[in-house]
């Protein structure tokens, strides 16, 4: 069998899952002939956990049209820890160090086919060339095909992107109509672009398509609820954290170890965020700034907290009281928001949904610090209020561990 026909076999979700669990049992039962009750668990375990990540990793990979292998180890990982820590408080006998083999096993199988399935996942489009088709050919992650005259549906083996802003002649009308009586996806070329960029295209947005950033209100109180309980869950490791830093910027510098400021938050409305402090206290009466322009005030513990985020614990209150999210737009000082009302159209929309800890333009943009950087945040943030869902949420966490790794956009 030749590389193309491998190909071709995996390009099926359902033939390469199956063959993948297949494999991985296969490799188990290599490793461990004698199979007690702990390993036969393990391997059912195992195929529970395979599957689990099969099902994720597409749904967390469909924002930003990302390559899935870049989220493979993230997601199996997670997957397996989550079901260790299960059967461990569930008493079920199980073998580590199958789990293990099992994690490693399931992670080079998807990693594997992945590099083989890459070119049939892209997506692959169409299209009627009244926009620029290199600007969305340029990102690698899709294919678009200019459709040459005179147009036929045949042609089409995926779907059909146009810029439908623009007039069309009557015939391309006509034929994008009849794709769309086909069957065939009929997509906006902006919309394309802006799940290639992850963000919403702000100078395209009119009043009329705010609808569409309103979030699913089931989603936000299960949302809540599910912040709420990992933030509990998460108390015995997080709490003497916070202590020990409080200590340590207390024997640093004089002055309070938290660092209370007011924020605006969901629908306008302004609450007090809590910090650890990481610079020397700010003189009273002194004029709001960025952080990029308080670089010298930022003490020593600062500059380590910052970095790996632990200043930002303290908010985890806030997310108890209802005032923040863990995940949404950063909430910003009531004076600027107030001169980037002035200046950037659509600014409060970002307070349509909760302010959050971390958030979709904080892990993909970095700190912004002006209002041009402001403007491209603001379009990353109505990026995320478009899309919100659980999916989007946990890509974003991901991320947020990736960022708190490499302290990206840390200020």
């Amino acid at each position: 069998m030749n590389m193309k026909s491998i190909q071709k076999l995996l390009s099926n979700s359902y033939i390469c899952h199956i063959i993948g669990i297949f494999f991985v049992i296969s490799i188990l039962n290599l490793l461990f002939p004698y199979r007690p009750e702990t390993i036969l668990n393990s391997i059912w375990i195992t195929t529970g956990c395979y599957l689990i990540s099969a099902i994720v990793l597409p749904k967390i990979s469909a924002y930003l049209l990302v390559e899935r292998k870049y989220y493979i180890l993230p997601v199996v990982v997670t997957v397996f820890v989550v079901a260790m820590s299960l059967v461990f408080f569930t008493r079920v006998d199980y073998s580590r160090s199958a789990l293990i083999y099992g994690g490693i096993i399931s992670f080079f199988w998807f990693y594997i086919t992945s590099l083989i399935r890459q070119e049939s996942q892209r997506l692959v489009l169409f299209a009627i060339p009244n926009f620029d088709i290199k600007s969305l050919n340029q990102k690698g992650r899709v294919r678009v095909i200019e459709l040459k005259q005179p147009y036929n549906i045949i042609d089409i083996k995926g779907g059909l992107v146009v810029d439908l802003h623009r007039n069309l002649p009557p015939e391309s009308e006509k034929f994008i109509a009849d794709c769309s009586l086909a069957n065939i996806s009929v997509f906006h070329s902006e919309s394309i672009k802006e799940m290639l960029e992850g963000k919403v295209q702000t100078q395209h947005l009119s009043e009329n398509a705010i609808g569409t950033l309103l979030p699913n209100p089931i989603y936000m109180t299960f949302k809540r609820f599910w912040e709420s309980l990992i933030i509990i869950a998460s108390f015995p490791i997080t709490l003497p954290i916070m202590a020990v830093t409080a200590i340590l910027i207390k024997l640093e510098t004089s002055g309070s170890a938290m660092f209370i400021q007011e924020r605006v938050g969901q629908g306008g409305k302004v609450f007090r965020i809590y910090k650890f402090r990481s610079m020397t206290v700010k003189q009273v009466g002194a004029e709001d700034k960025f952080a990029t322009q308080e670089q010298a005030r930022v003490t020593k513990v600062g500059k380590v907290i910052r970095k790996v985020r632990i200043d930002e614990l303290p908010q985890f209150f806030n997310v108890l009281k209802g005032e923040m999210s863990l995940i949404g737009p950063r909430p910003e000082q009531e004076s600027f928001v107030k001169q980037f009302e002035q200046e950037i159209p659509f600014y409060g929309y970002r307070h349509m949904v909760k302010p959050g800890i971390t958030g979709w333009a904080q892990v993909v943009q970095g700190y912004a610090d002006d209002t041009e950087s402001t403007t491209e945040k603001l379009a990353y943030d109505l990026y995320y209020i478009k899309n919100l869902s659980f999916w989007l949420d946990i890509n974003i966490v991901f991320k947020t561990i990736r960022t708190m790794i490499t302290g990206f956009g840390a200020k």
